[in-house]
């Protein structure tokens, strides 16, 4: 929804992504629901805290470092543990917990200088949506590690945020168990984009709404 309202900016940025991921499990049915006949039926949705618990253990099994930026210092400090405690041969190449405000060059040069010299070949961004994928579009010229925006999991795996149950993201109640622990943050979010992003859906199906700016690379 972010990058329909946004499409010169944020929409544009998820564009030029190379792997864009249904994350919400109500997105993943919006892809069923819209996808053409010859296109494969997804079975499930790619959720983040999940996908960057399969990264990491393929990075601990192939001997790639990862970094993590994003969050703060506290949450940091649990991930790493917990990620150490699940994968004993991960390397995590290092840490930063960016300050809650816009960077100055010599700091955003220093952050980028410190992900290189690490070596890490994947560097997982935790600094919520949009702010993470406009920090990865920016920086993707700067870096070779792959760039991998999870959003909660950061809090998620460091024990600082509970997850919705199981039976809540099968039916994809997810947003409402998050809207419930985080209301301040997140009721804009759900309040006025849910209803929204169900309009435009069955517009679409409707065939009254195209797809306002088509993908340029499809992996569905």
């Amino acid at each position: 929804m972010t990058g329909y309202l946004d499409p010169k900016g944020h929409g544009d940025r998820l564009n030029q992504f190379t792997l864009v991921v249904p994350d919400g499990q109500p997105v993943g049915w919006a892809m069923n629901l819209l996808r053409k006949p010859d296109r494969p039926h997804l079975s499930d949705r790619v959720y983040g805290p999940t996908l960057m618990l399969h990264l990491c253990a393929a990075a601990a099994n192939e001997n790639i470092g990862i970094f993590l930026y994003g969050s703060i210092p506290q949450v940091l400090e649990s991930l790493q543990q917990n990620l150490q405690d699940k994968f004993p041969n991960l390397t995590i190449a290092g840490t930063i917990s960016p300050p809650f405000r816009s960077l100055t060059p010599e700091e955003d040069a220093e952050y980028i200088q410190q992900i290189k010299d690490s070596g890490a070949g994947i560097v997982f961004i935790g600094l919520g949506c949009p702010r993470q994928e406009a920090w990865a579009f920016e920086k993707s010229q700067n870096l070779d590690s792959a760039l991998v925006c999870v959003g909660a999991a950061f809090d998620f795996h460091a024990g600082n945020v509970p997850q919705a149950p199981s039976w809540m993201q099968k039916f994809g109640l997810e947003w409402f168990f998050r809207l419930l622990q985080e209301p301040n943050r997140l009721w804009q979010r759900y309040v006025l984009l849910n209803p929204l992003y169900l309009i435009l859906l069955s517009l679409q199906l409707m065939r009254l709404l195209p797809l306002k700016t088509p993908l340029k690379k499809d992996f569905s």
